[in-house]
């Protein structure tokens, strides 16, 4: 990116891996690229030529992922990685593609003719390139500007807030907009909603758990709509499907069929920590023991496989091993015969669908997709009772994970991004919360330590990556506003205000660093980054949540959690910045939609006043969050929070004992300190 300019030859780029296009170290297609060409000495003559080539990590550079994804689905209409562009010196591309085979294949064009027709149109008629590139950045840069702040809503939280002159709320007005965009979000989720397999749309099948967050809210909202059964007929269906491993735990990034079973086998760090969320969530809505457990085995496989010896979370696993997609994960018959025995194999094939035919390119992958495991299980030919059955079926899993760790493994991306740390750390604080389960707190408090330790610079700086002892790249938004929601959900499990603290001092750096004071939201680059054509900004909720969508929420949050209005007034600056592009599709923005349903609904907040170790604040604890309490707030009186928050110092805190005080829509209900009372408050609540 610093490349001294060099104004007689174009630039090749190269996103997605660790090596050259915008690369992801996971991606499939980027490795079938890179062995095909980029390890090529023909291609290698002909770039070195014509091009200077440059070759960016995606997930370490999602800046200039954003911007070039953008000139891609500009150009082609689509997009995906590998993302190749060419463009010129000053960085302007007039040409993009995803996958390209090294000479002309099945109709689709050669990379070595690709590079050798620019290569030579360059010489001959530069002037036409340039004004390409010129006329597509245009173009670019103009979709991509965000309208400036409405005016037509002055005051859109529905709060005590009041209009800027002093006058009444404006809240009405709000509130009808935004219930308009959920229901718009909710019909259109309805009917694309895959009713015999769950998930929404056709294959490929996303996972989107934002989106099954999302519907929980809605369904709270409205008990009499399918919300509800959307999402667990969704989650039960994914939990099913091959795109989880049945032997080692955790999901692949989307499957390629509509019924959940062929994945694309690589593993991420950010679908395992946000399903993981979708999963306590729904738990804490209903108590199905299916949720919780797949929740723990998310994290066993977190804990287990990617978790760094410092307590920082690697990025992913690859999908190949040995260059074969899948292989690592499937098996044939005669393989599990030979480890279970005839009898257990016979069980377990007939559980885990595992045939001589296949399911996967001749071999099985291990689905439950015929039935749940008790239904499948039932008809056993050894006459087992279930609870034998299922600790049969445990043990050969635990043999069949001890014969795999043998096999060569997929590559893991060892990098430790900043982002993707701070939402699996939010899923365990919630694992913690929800389960009760102190090994997940021990884990997020781990990681969170790791990233103040390992990925802040000496001024408070975030940094974006950490690999082997170096870390590199200024934070983006992100890293931030991820960071952040991890912190808030780590201070809401463990009551230490050293994580409040710090998620203040983290978002008031956001302010500083990421705000557009003009047209409203926050850049994905920081005032401080490097220069790129323009800066980034983005609001659809994709694979992950944007940031602007979690920042939406965590200015809420610090506002309820302190009182402090100027939060409130950001919040709601951050609501009203992007009612543009939310009205176009609101169910593209669902992590933006939570927003603004905590937003409308009226505070709730729980202080407990009272030592951390006092014997009865872990039963509070845990019956507070036994139940789906998405718009309730958690604060510890436990002696030192008044540094942070003036007026918690009016909650006295009594040697020894736990004070609970239920406030809701700016009133406070009778303190407690028994349990039964605790539990009728919050009963009543």
């Amino acid at each position: 990116m610093k490349l001294q300019r060099q104004r007689t030859s174009l630039f090749f780029y190269l996103l997605g891996i660790r090596k050259c296009c915008l690369l992801q170290a996971t991606c499939h297609w980027c490795h079938v690229m890179e062995r095909e060409s980029f390890e090529d000495h023909e291609v290698a003559t002909l770039l070195n030529r014509y091009f200077v080539a440059i070759k960016v990590d995606r997930e370490e550079r999602p800046d200039v992922d954003h911007l070039y994804m953008a000139f891609c689905q500009a150009l082609t209409g689509s997009g995906g990685w590998p993302l190749n562009l060419i463009m010129t010196p000053e960085k302007k591309p007039f040409f993009a593609g995803t996958y390209f085979p090294k000479t002309e294949r099945y109709g689709r064009p050669g990379l070595m003719e690709l590079l050798e027709q620019v290569g030579t149109l360059w010489k001959t008629n530069e002037v036409k390139l340039r004004d390409s590139g010129d006329q597509i950045v245009t173009a670019v840069h103009s979709q991509r500007a965000i309208p400036k702040k409405s005016s037509s809503l002055s005051s859109p939280l529905p709060n005590d807030l009041t209009s800027k002159d002093g006058g009444s709320p404006t809240s009405e007005a709000f509130q009808a907009w935004s219930e308009q965009l959920i229901e718009k979000a909710y019909k259109y989720l309805a009917q694309s909603f895959d009713a015999r397999y769950g998930g929404f749309g056709q294959a490929p099948k996303f996972p989107t758990p934002h989106t099954l967050t999302f519907l929980l809210r809605y369904a709270q909202d409205h008990p009499q709509d399918k919300a509800q059964d959307m999402v667990q007929k969704t989650l039960d269906g994914m939990a099913a499907g091959g795109i989880y491993d049945h032997v080692g735990f955790g999901f692949a990034r989307y499957s390629t069929d509509e019924k959940w079973l062929v994945p694309h086998f690589e593993k991420m760090l950010y679908d395992n920590a946000l399903l993981s969320l979708a999963y306590l969530e729904s738990y804490q809505v209903d108590h199905r023991p299916q949720d919780a457990q797949v929740a723990k085995e998310i994290f066993t496989y977190v804990l287990r496989d990617m978790t760094s010896p410092e307590g920082g979370f690697y990025s992913a696993e690859d999908a190949d091993a040995e260059g074969v997609e899948g292989k690592y994960h499937v098996w044939t018959p005669l393989e599990i015969e030979t480890l279970l025995g005839k009898d257990t194999a016979a069980m377990y094939c007939a559980v885990y669908d595992i045939t001589p035919e296949g399911n996967f390119e001749g071999k099985n992958i291990p689905n439950l997709l015929r039935g749940t495991l008790e239904k499948v299980a039932r008809g056993n030919p050894l006459d087992m009772d279930m609870a034998a059955v299922l600790q049969t079926l445990e043990s050969a899993r635990q043999t069949l994970f001890s014969a795999r760790e043998k096999r060569i493994h997929p590559h893991k991306d060892d990098k430790i991004l900043t982002a993707w740390n701070g939402l699996m750390i939010a899923a365990l604080a919630k694992g913690a919360q929800v389960l009760g389960m102190n090994t997940y707190l021990e884990a997020a408090e781990n990681a969170a330590g790791f990233v103040l330790a390992k990925l802040q610079r000496s001024d408070g700086r975030l940094l974006a990556r950490y690999r082997e002892g170096d870390a590199a790249y200024m934070g983006y938004l992100d890293d931030y506003a991820f960071f952040i929601s991890g912190l808030l959900e780590l201070y809401s499990a463990s009551g230490k205000p050293c994580y409040l603290q710090a998620a203040l001092r983290f978002q008031e750096e956001q302010e500083r660093l990421f705000l557009d004071d003009e047209g409203g939201g926050y850049y994905l680059t920081g005032s401080d980054a490097e220069e790129l054509l323009f800066r980034p900004k983005e609001s659809y909720d994709g694979a992950t949540p944007a940031g602007n969508s979690i920042a939406a929420l965590n200015l809420l949050k610090l506002a309820r959690l302190t009182g402090d209005e100027r939060w409130e007034i950001k919040a709601e600056q951050q609501l009203s910045a992007f009612r543009n592009v939310l009205e176009e599709h609101p169910a593209g923005y669902t992590a933006f939609l939570q927003a603004l349903q905590f937003a409308l609904h009226p505070s709730q907040e729980l202080i407990l006043a009272g030592p951390l170790n006092a014997v009865q604040l872990p039963e509070m604890r845990q019956i507070f969050f036994s139940t789906f309490r998405p718009y309730a707030s958690l604060l510890y009186q436990e002696g030192s929070l008044a540094e942070t928050i003036a007026w918690i110092q009016d909650y006295p805190v009594e040697s020894g004992q736990v004070t609970a005080y239920l406030c809701q829509n700016y009133t406070c209900q009778r303190p407690v300190q028994q349990i039964e009372e605790f539990k009728a408050l919050l009963k009543n609540s």
